[in-house]
């Protein structure tokens, strides 16, 4: 069972994949786009995506507010989340990313990872992180 894990930005999408065993999530690549409502190209990479591993299912990280409230990124988030459904026909689990772009960030520099290469990889480690979380809670139920 193949699960894609996605870090939903406003120029970016982070994206990440389990193993087949449904173990581990790997990084695999950040999708950029020039403007945030032109996501054609994004959803049309996902769906390569989706196919090339044969992903089951899609956990979106979802950017509640501390005070555990729905502000406007997350609800960009779920509009996002409608139009993956639409176009996978998968699944798609909002999951919890709070604080996961700073722990990506953390791990980034304790890894000796300059600051402008950062920036590059940050949201496929939240991808990673996001997807690795929802893993982590498969295995408890």
């Amino acid at each position: 069972m193949r699960i894609l894990g996605l870090d939903y930005g406003s120029k970016t999408v982070g994206v990440a994949v389990c193993d087949p065993l449904g173990m581990t999530a790997q990084g695999l690549e950040t999708i950029t786009r020039n403007e945030e409502n032109k996501l054609r190209r994004t959803l049309a990479r996902i769906g390569e995506l989706v196919q090339e591993y044969q992903v089951e299912t899609i956990v979106l990280g979802y950017p509640k507010n501390m005070d555990d409230s729905i502000g406007e990124r997350a609800r960009k988030t779920e509009e996002f989340r409608d139009m993956l459904v639409r176009r996978t026909g998968l699944p798609v689990v909002l999951w919890d990313e709070r604080l996961t772009t700073i722990e990506a960030n953390e791990i980034l520099m304790e890894s000796g990872v300059r600051r402008e290469d950062r920036k590059k990889v940050i949201d496929k480690v939240a991808a990673t992180l996001i997807l690795q979380s929802y893993l982590a809670s498969l295995s408890k139920e």
